[in-house]
């Protein structure tokens, strides 16, 4: 059985996903992580409560990849993540938000701005209670 408050962070980019999970980690969560859609899809089977994806990647992204892991997994909590939004390249926020994701945060991603919507999300790890 996979825990209740289990993240599972997609991200291409090896520094920007292992900072994610860093901070998800040292807050007290139990994080999975993959480096595209395609390799998320065990992870996704495993039934995280949230996921953390980046939005521009190589293969199934932006708001194709969120309505995808909504439909397959419709309770899920998803924050996008991305650097595009705002340049016009991409999904941008409103439509990340649209197509399911429950936050849409810019990169750089801000430490207490991810830790805060996580929280929002699915409440605190269990240690923090």
């Amino acid at each position: 059985m996979s825990d209740p408050k289990e993240i599972l962070v997609i991200d291409d980019d090896a520094i920007m996903r292992d900072l994610i999970v860093d901070w998800l980690e040292g807050a007290g969560y139990s994080v999975r992580k993959a480096t595209d859609c395609n390799s998320a899809c065990t992870a996704l089977e495993r039934g995280p409560a949230l996921v953390v994806s980046d939005m521009w990647m190589p293969g199934p992204c932006g708001a194709e990849a969120i309505r995808w892991m909504k439909r397959k997994h419709p309770g899920l909590q998803l924050i996008a993540v991305s650097g595009h939004f705002g340049s016009g390249q991409g999904t941008s926020a409103q439509e990340a938000v649209k197509a399911g994701a429950a936050r849409a945060l810019a990169k750089p991603v801000k430490r207490a701005e991810l830790l805060g919507a996580v929280a929002d999300l699915i409440g605190l790890p269990e240690s923090q209670k």
